[in-house]
């Protein structure tokens, strides 16, 4: 699993460049936690919530995505569990 930041950057010719940049790899375990189906301007379209655990990692915001077999997942919050320092839940939309 990757985990990205949102970036601004030069390339080598003095080009603005916004892109995901990634922050690290790291293992993780990805638990599906509930799935919604709706509809929207006449579109179905669904969503799923996802709980994902790494091991601690200060540093992971909101603003971060997270990239994982194929699919991409936006971090809508960031627990450390039990407040120990040694488990970061990611709950995620994607």
């Amino acid at each position: 699993m990757t985990v990205e930041r949102f970036a601004s950057y030069q390339d080598e010719i003095g080009q603005p460049v916004t892109a995901w940049a990634l922050l690290y790899t790291v293992w993780a375990a990805v638990e599906p936690q509930a799935g919604r189906e709706f509809v929207a301007a006449g579109a179905a379209q669904s969503q799923l919530t996802t709980k994902i655990r790494i091991r601690w990692r200060a540093g992971i915001t909101s603003a971060d995505r997270v990239s994982h077999d194929g699919r991409v997942y936006d971090v809508q919050s960031v627990i450390d569990y039990k407040s120990a320092h040694r488990e970061v839940v990611l709950m995620c939309r994607g």
